[in-house]
C-alpha cells in the first residue's frame, strides 16, 4: 500500500457519517465527496425494503464475504434452492439448507458474531442488492444473521447468464489443489474470466468498526469486464482496470486501511472455484492507467495463496451476454 495515504488515523467519530476514513479518502480522490456525505446517509440503510428482502428469497446462490482467525477476507459462494435464503423481517435474513462447498474457507469463518458481506446478485436480469451482517445464530441446516447495512448497486459490468441450479449431492467431491501461487490451470481461469468478486474488511479492532456511525467489517463486491480484462504478470501478480461506479469505493477504501483481500473466481462451464488470498495496492494515475480505456484507476494484486476446487459449484450457466457499458471500455490485448 502506498506509504503517503493519510489514513492510517481514524477520523473523529461522526454517528451519522455512513462511510468510513478509507472510503472518504477514495472518495475525495475522486472529487465525490461532498456529494456521497449527502447519499450515503439516505441509500445505505440499517434495514432491508422489501424489494430486496423478495429479491434474496428469489436467488439460487449468494456471494458471502468473511474473515478468517487471521483477520484475512475470503470470497464465497452459498448455493440452495430458490427460498434458502428467507427474510422473516428486515433486519434478519435466514438461511437453511445451504450448500458450501468442500474446501470452502467460509467453513472454517462461520461462527456466532462473524460479520458478514452479503451480495445478491441475479446475472440474468442484471440485478444485484447488498447486505452487510452479523451471524447471529449458527443452526445444523444454516444460520440467522443479523442486517447492519442495506444497499443496492446498479447493473453496470454484469455479464448476463442464466444459472441453473444442479443437485450438490450427486456432484463428485472436489478435486483440491492448493499453492502459493498460479499454477497453469488457475492462470487459465483467470485469463478467461469475465467476472470475479472481491471481498475486504476492516480488522475486527479498528476503532470505526467498533464506533456508533453505520461502518461495518465485512464487505464483499463483484467485478465485470470483457474477458482478459485481468491481467496475470507472471504467477504471483494481478492486475485489474478499475471503472466508474457508484463512488461509495467500499472495496477501495477498505484496501486503503487493510490492503488484505480475498479474490474469488469461477469457471462457468465446468464448476470450478478459484480462491486466491491477496494483498492489493490502488494504482491512481499514470501511464499504465491511461493505457486502459475506461480505467479510473488499477488495482494491483499480489497473491499469497491459492485454493482451486474442480467440481466444486452445483450451478451451470448459459452463455454470457456482456454488459453493454463494457463496450468502451479497453483490453490488455
Amino acid at each position: 500500500m502506498p506509504s503517503d495515504l493519510p489514513i492510517a488515523a481514524p477520523a473523529p467519530e461522526a454517528p451519522h457519517q455512513a462511510f468510513h476514513r478509507g472510503e472518504r479518502f477514495a472518495q475525495q480522490r475522486a472529487g465525490m465527496l461532498e456529494k456521497m456525505a449527502t447519499v450515503g446517509p439516505r441509500v445505505i440503510r440499517d434495514f432491508m425494503p422489501d424489494q430486496h428482502r423478495e429479491f434474496f428469497e428469489q436467488l439460487p446462490f449468494m456471494v458471502v464475504g468473511s474473515v478468517d482467525a487471521e483477520g484475512r477476507p475470503w470470497a464465497s459462494i452459498m448455493t440452495g434452492a430458490p427460498g434458502f435464503v428467507h427474510s422473516s423481517d428486515e433486519r434478519t435474513l435466514q438461511v437453511r439448507g445451504l450448500h458450501i462447498a468442500q474446501g470452502d474457507p467460509l467453513h472454517g469463518n462461520l461462527r456466532q458474531g462473524a460479520k458478514l458481506g452479503l451480495l445478491g446478485i441475479e446475472p440474468h436480469t442484471r440485478r444485484r442488492n447488498r447486505a452487510n451482517g452479523v451471524v447471529q445464530a449458527l443452526l445444523d441446516d444454516g444460520m440467522d444473521i443479523a442486517i447492519e447495512q442495506s444497499f443496492g448497486n446498479c447493473p453496470k459490468y454484469i455479464q448476463a447468464r442464466q444459472p441453473e441450479l444442479l443437485d450438490a449431492h450427486a456432484l463428485p467431491a472436489p478435486v483440491i489443489t492448493d499453492a502459493s501461487a498460479l499454477t497453469a490451470r488457475m492462470t487459465e481461469i483467470i485469463r478467461r474470466a469475465d467476472t470475479f468478486f472481491i471481498a475486504t474488511a476492516l480488522a475486527n479492532d479498528d476503532a470505526e468498526v467498533q464506533g456508533t456511525g453505520r461502518r461495518h467489517g465485512a464487505d464483499v463486491s463483484h467485478r465485470g469486464g470483457k474477458p482478459g480484462f485481468v491481467r496475470t504478470d507472471g504467477d504471483d501478480t494481478l492486475t485489474v482496470p478499475d471503472f466508474i461506479g457508484n463512488s461509495f469505493f467500499n472495496t477501495i477504501g477498505n484496501l486503503l486501511v487493510q490492503p488484505r483481500a480475498g479474490l474469488l473466481f469461477a469457471d462457468f462451464s465446468s464448476g470450478a472455484l478459484l480462491y486466491l488470498g491477496v494483498t492489493a495496492q490502488v494504482i491512481w494515475e499514470g501511464p499504465e492507467v491511461e493505457s486502459f480505456a475506461g480505467a479510473q484507476r488499477l488495482l494491483r494484486f499480489a497473491v499469497q495463496s491459492a485454493r482451486l476446487l474442480e467440481n466444486a459449484l452445483p450451478l451451470r450457466w448459459s452463455e454470457a451476454g456482456l454488459s453493454p457499458f463494457l463496450e468502451p471500455m479497453g483490453s490488455w490485448n
